[in-house]
């Protein structure tokens, strides 16, 4: 191997080795998405959807970092349900 070529490889292997822990520094200072600070309670949105015709249960409740929660509820004739709601309004996306 000529000194040129070990050369090459070493600024290789650096630049490598540097953008890896460039990226995973970046990627632990990212925020987490959240809701917006206008955003209306959780608890009252599902309040919300807890009134709904022949509502029966909650089943899964995610944060989309697109900014809505992704809510999904069954039904007392064991329909499923899943709806997109808007965190300020509390009403369904569209």
């Amino acid at each position: 191997m000529t000194n040129s070529t070990m050369t090459n490889s070493t600024f290789l292997a650096v630049m490598v080795a540097a953008i890896f822990v460039a990226t995973q520094v970046g990627a632990q200072t990212k925020e987490p998405p959240i809701p917006p600070e206008d955003a209306m309670k959780l608890s009252d949105i599902i309040g919300k959807i807890q009134q709904r015709d022949q509502f029966r249960y909650v089943s899964e409740v995610e944060w989309d970092s697109e900014g809505y929660y992704d809510i999904v509820y069954y039904t007392t004739d064991k329909a499923k349900v899943e709806i997109k709601i808007d965190p300020v309004t509390g009403e369904p996306r569209l």
